[in-house]
């Protein structure tokens, strides 16, 4: 049966959703084998194939290299087998997709942008007849998919999109440009995002997701000169009087933002489990570093500080690990919304790997700075995921307001409610049964480890606090609760620690159950670190919902725009 709930909606309500908790997602043994397969035979040809340093300095990946890619199939690798592809879950991808991002970014990227990105649309909305003519050569590989829908003066805001299709008989027109475009210089196939025409559907111009292969008025220009993840292709894409048939219509007409959405939400987990496999080399990296480099007259990883940058380089990738793989299973299991996990997995694991990438370098010390040595580059390229697929400062609004709406639409029912109240008896008599069991008494987590009670007690109770700051916040500022980005920030950095704290407790559980506690001691030890010092930023979170200096703030903010910029001078 399909899964209708979200655990990250439940907690605004106060409740943890043990049933989507527990157990941890096994992936099938079978599948399993396939991955650990296709692992090694990925080691394997990038040991012998892919030069990170090169492909970074050249700025593109061999052709060779991409051969290689389609020759070990990972080019269709969630492309259902009917048509060619390996039809993987979404965990054995995101496994995958880890291991290639730990050995080359800019490989995991453009198999992302490829497979995630530019390909996840046509499997999701796509007709038989449309699949039928690009999936088996997308798995193939003979075509490289990409994905375009940010425009100059449309990043975060979809709804800013100014690329038209206009109706002419059987056919769309297409105008306009789109940037940052992901594997645009090598792809042959594009999803194309785009306003149809007002005079057809109305006053207000909806969006509309169209299949565009590359010709016929679709150019791209030249690779950008990035940052990082300098190997991948990243272009502007222009449509100049690109016709296409009606049967190019991806989905429905007027639901391409539907269509961008959904796309998006499998993106986020697959870069978030990117960030895993990248955090993981790090972690390895750091270690040897530790051990071999010396300061007086030992190695530094036996000093205290070194000691604890490890910890929590390591607590904090269990953590990010554990929420990815989840979400991933949740989706396998046929989760019918899992838009704000994936967005919070994103946003942890984007984050994550920045600090991860950052103390590395750290304990690297100069030879970190160095290119001859691979932390700089990793460094470079783990900066886009905090812009990637939606900036993380757009997500967190997200993943606020995405969890408000639910307790927000249930104060307005029983405010219609008590407008008419025989008609609305059922509603208040469950409205103040959930009010009054939330003010009584919090249920503990019965399905974790006994081991783990004093940390369930942590996901419990300030579960507990976010519903109620929830319900504040919507009842204090109603429909401006849209405007207050300071109190989303708040609530979606507790969805996000609480979802983490859910995921190592849920994981460990297995462990413990599996192999004792002796036998789980590591992964033990890492979620009591893990949880107490995410308690503490659940603490500080509450205190500042309480307690802050949101308009101070903004008051310097603002004299800053007066003044452009920072207006002192020590002479």
């Amino acid at each position: 049966m399909p899964i209708d709930e979200s655990f990250a909606k439940a907690l605004y309500f106060g409740e943890v959703a043990e049933s989507l908790l527990f157990p941890f997602p096994k992936p099938d043994d079978a599948e399993s084998d396939l991955v650990h397969a296709t692992i090694d035979s990925v080691r394997r040809f990038c040991q012998k194939h892919v030069d990170s340093a090169r492909i970074d300095r050249e700025e593109q990946i061999p052709p060779e290299v991409m051969r290689g890619l389609a020759e070990l199939g990972l080019m269709g690798l969630l492309v259902p087998k009917a048509y060619g592809g390996a039809g993987l879950s979404q965990t054995a991808y995101a496994r995958i997709v880890q291991e290639l991002a730990g050995i080359d970014t800019s490989l995991a990227v453009t198999l992302g942008a490829h497979l995630s990105l530019g390909t996840m649309g046509l499997l999701l909305f796509g007709t038989e007849a449309q699949k039928q003519k690009y999936l088996p050569r997308l798995a193939r590989g003979e075509i490289v998919a990409a994905f375009a829908l940010t425009e100059p003066g449309a990043g975060s805001d979809a709804s800013a999109i100014t690329t038209s299709a206009v109706r002419d008989g059987d056919d769309y027109v297409l105008d306009g440009t789109k940037v940052w475009t992901s594997n645009g210089g090598i792809a042959d196939l594009f999803t194309v995002f785009a306003r149809t025409s007002p005079a057809e559907y109305g006053a207000k111009p909806r969006i509309t997701a169209f299949l565009v292969e590359r010709g016929g008025g679709l150019t791209t220009g030249p690779n950008e000169k990035k940052l990082g993840i300098r190997g991948s292709s990243t272009t502007e894409v222009v449509l100049e009087g690109v016709r296409v048939p009606a049967s190019a219509v991806l989905g429905e007409v007027g639901r391409g933002f539907k269509v961008a959405m959904e796309v998006l939400n499998r993106g986020r987990l697959s870069l978030a489990s990117g960030c895993v496999g990248i955090a993981k080399r790090l972690l390895r990296l750091s270690v040897e570093r530790a051990e071999e480099r010396k300061a007086f007259g030992r190695p530094i990883g036996q000093f205290g500080l070194v000691k604890d940058k490890i910890a929590r380089m390591l607590a904090e990738t269990y953590a990010l690990e554990s929420m990815t793989y989840l979400t991933t299973g949740l989706v396998d299991a046929g989760a019918t919304d899992s838009s704000v996990e994936s967005a919070v997995c994103k946003v942890f694991g984007s984050e994550t790997l920045q600090r991860v990438a950052n103390e590395a370098l750290q304990i690297a010390a100069g030879i970190g700075y160095m290119q001859a040595y691979p932390y700089e580059r990793i460094y470079r390229d783990a900066r886009i995921n905090l812009i990637f697929e939606g900036t993380n400062e757009i997500l967190r609004c997200f993943v606020a307001l995405s969890g408000i709406e639910g307790p927000g639409r249930e104060l307005s029912d029983v405010a219609k409610a008590v407008r008419e109240p025989i008609k609305g008896f059922g509603l208040l008599s469950d409205f103040a049964m959930r009010k009054a069991r939330s003010a009584l008494s919090r249920d503990k987590l019965t399905q974790v480890h006994p081991e783990l009670e004093a940390e369930g007690d942590v996901l419990g109770a300030y579960t507990t606090h976010l519903a109620k700051h929830a319900d504040r916040a919507i009842r204090r500022h109603g429909k401006m609760i849209h405007e207050m980005q300071f109190t989303q920030k708040r609530a979606a950095d507790m969805t996000i620690e609480l979802y983490a704290i859910a995921a190592v407790l849920s994981r460990t559980t297995r462990a413990l159950e599996k192999r004792g506690i002796e036998g789980a001691r590591r992964e033990l030890d890492v979620t009591r670190m893990f949880v107490r010092s995410a308690e503490k930023r659940l603490a500080e979170l509450v205190a500042e919902f309480e307690a802050n200096d949101d308009e101070l703030r903004k008051a310097v903010a603002e004299r800053a725009y007066v003044d452009g910029g920072y207006p002192f001078d020590v002479m």
